[in-house]
Formats: structure tokens, sequence, C-alpha cells
């Protein structure tokens, strides 16, 4: 079918269309007439008749629009912020739903049973049990329904009774009660605990051990050089010389009038000659405190029977190493026995 709807072109550019609908020309095709505009250049439009656009040329030239294609998607202009947030707005949101806890608390801690209030728990912030049990993690329970905490549970009743009414442990678990106090991080605990024995003691000792240089690799090489030695000789212990000395200086009864002159005086030569090692297999010292060498031996056999090494030690002479003058070192040296089994 031919059918030609004339517009005419107004003074503003825009194409006018007559608002005809008859059954020559279908509706669908008149709305979409009415939504085309033609926008000039900058050549005037004129008032010729035969200028005016026909019909037959804007059905020529009309095209449905196109589909985008995933290209074109891909490349389109980025949301206003308004529309952003709107769309941000339509997306669905999800909401953690804090899991709520009985008054009272089974719990089942390696094997061991316990049964608290859940407030006993949540006793301090910030601990690992407050946390544990704020409903914001996930805590696997057992066949019977108790929360399971997979940590040995000989001492928690010790952890239980100081978060219930602040009782401590007796002497004898006081270090091992205050391992479990570091893993639940339970700061209160831990001062209680550090202010009592055998632990304030221990504050004492390891501030006089700090005062040692290398003291544990010390310790470790003790250890290495025994077992070697042992190893090699297929034997039940092994020996081996420590010495240990207090004083950077050599001390002798008939010294100790020239000691201070001679540590102030020293040339650099002379220095040179009293730094010297000792024919041994471990050294410890020197140091300054009141502590003397019979007290670092006291640590070093703790530490050591600590590890589970059975170790004896007998004083066997002294360095008699010339040094200079009438100097001589006089460092105590000691036998170490280490029994192996």
């Amino acid at each position: 079918m031919s059918a030609r709807i004339s517009g005419r072109a107004s003074a503003d550019g825009l194409l006018r269309w007559p608002s005809i609908a008859t059954a020559a020309y279908p509706a669908d095709l008149l709305t979409r007439a009415r939504g085309m505009v033609v926008v000039t250049g900058q050549n005037k439009v004129s008032g010729d008749p035969d200028d005016a656009m026909s019909s037959s040329d804007a059905e020529d030239d009309f095209q449905e629009p196109a589909t985008p294609t995933a290209t074109q998607a891909g490349q389109a202009l980025p949301l206003l912020p308004q529309q952003a947030r709107e769309k941000a707005s339509a997306r669905p949101s999800y909401v953690t739903v804090a899991k709520t806890f009985p008054e009272v608390v089974p719990l089942n801690v390696g094997g061991m049973y316990f049964t608290t209030r859940l407030s006993t728990l949540r006793r301090y912030e910030d601990t690992m049990l407050a946390a544990m049990f704020s409903g914001r993690h996930y805590i696997p329970t057992d066949a019977e329904g108790r929360y399971f905490i997979d940590r040995d549970g000989t001492y928690f009743g010790d952890i239980l009774n100081f978060l219930r009414s602040g009782d401590l442990p007796p002497r004898e678990r006081v270090r091992s009660v205050y391992k479990e106090a570091q893993y639940y991080s339970i700061g209160p605990l831990l001062d209680n605990l550090e202010d009592i024995q055998p632990l304030k003691g221990e504050k004492v000792r390891q501030a006089f051990l700090g005062l040692m240089p290398y003291y544990k690799d010390h310790l470790e090489r003790i250890i290495e050089i025994a077992k070697l030695r042992a190893m090699q000789r297929k034997a039940r212990f092994a020996k081996l010389k420590v010495c240990v000395f207090k004083e950077e200086m050599p001390i002798t009864p008939y010294e100790c009038p020239h000691f201070n002159s001679l540590r102030f005086e020293r040339s650099e030569s002379e220095t040179k000659l009293f730094e010297h090692h000792c024919e041994v297999d471990v050294s410890f010292g020197p140091w300054e405190a009141v502590a003397d060498v019979y007290d670092l031996l006291h640590c070093i056999v703790t530490d050591l029977s600590d590890r589970g090494i059975t170790v004896d030690h007998q004083c066997i002479g002294v360095c008699d190493k010339h040094l200079i003058n009438h100097y001589y070192c006089k460092r105590p040296i000691y036998e170490f026995k280490i029994t192996w089994w």
C-alpha cells in the first residue's frame, strides 16, 4: 500500500504532522511518526512547500531502534550519583543474626564436661571466652548438645573458678593455669598469677638472666654438644666443660687492691690480652649484679631439668692461662654430666 503523509516544517525547525487518523494510515505508524524530530543544521528552513519532507521520505528514513549489543552496553555512560544510590538501595540486604545462648551453658572442653552461667563466660569482655559466646561466632556442639572447645580441660575448672569468684589455683597448679590463662587471654587472671609464687620469683629470676648475654643460646649448645658426644660414643651420658664467671677482670686475693686501677688504666694492647676464650665448651658471663656464680649455676640446672634433662656438675679447677705480668685468668671451670637414660 502506498500512503503519503505530508508534513510542514515550522520556523523552529521542527516537522509538524497533521493529527489525522484514518483507515488509510495505521495508528501505530502515526504514533511513531509523531515521535520523530528533525534537527536541522545551520541552513534555515525555507517556506517553500517543495522543500518539505514528504511522508514517503519519512517512511524510508524511519527505522526501529536497534537492541543494544553487549559491547554497547559495556560502553554505556556511568550512572549519576542519585541513580547509583537508588540502584544500591534496591539491592537485597543481608543481616547477620547473632546467635543466642541459654542462660546455663553446657560445655565439653577436650572431653571434660562443665556447666556454668553465660554471664560467667562473659565476665571480662576482652577474653577469648567472651568473644566465643558473644553470638558472633560459630561454636560446634557434641552429640549431647554441649558446646565444644578443643582444648585440654584439666585446668579449665580453675579458669571457671576465677571467672566465678576470683579464686586462684594452689601453688603447684599456678604455672599450668597461667598457660591456660594465656590461651584464653584472661588478663586479670594473668596479673594475679604473676603476683604470687612461683611466678613472682620467676619474674625476679628472669630479670637477672636478662643481664646474661646469650643465655638461652648457651643452654641449647650444652644440650646439642652432650647429645652429639653421647651418640658418637654410644654412651649413656656425656661430659662437657662449662665456664661460669661473674667478673670480667681476673681476681685473686692479692690482686684485689690493684683491681680498680687496672680496670681503668689498661692500654688497648693489654685489653686484648685480658679478652680471651677459656678452653671450654660453653662459657657464661660476665654480668654485673648481686647474684653470684652459684646463682647462675642453679638457673642452668633448673632450666635443663625443666626440659627433662638430668644434669650433675662439679668444679674441676680454674683457667690458668697467663694473661699479662703476674695476672692469670682464674675463671672457674665446671664439669657438666648429662645423663640421657
